[in-house]
């Protein structure tokens, strides 16, 4: 699946993922690291905006 999202301003690149998802036993590929990312950001906004509206 391709998504244009821009690490190049993330401390967390997909690369920087792949490491240290490969130094804690798991063997995955730079893409699906990518693809891990790309969820975990996913998520990550919709926490925010929940607490945010909570908050309201």
């Amino acid at each position: 699946m391709e998504r244009d999202v821009e690490y190049t301003n993330s401390k967390l690149t997909p690369e920087k993922a792949f490491q240290m998802l490969k130094s804690e036993g798991l063997d995955i590929t730079i893409e699906q690291a990518e693809e891990i990312l790309y969820f975990l950001r996913i998520i990550a906004n919709i926490a925010v905006l929940k607490y945010l509206n909570k908050t309201k």
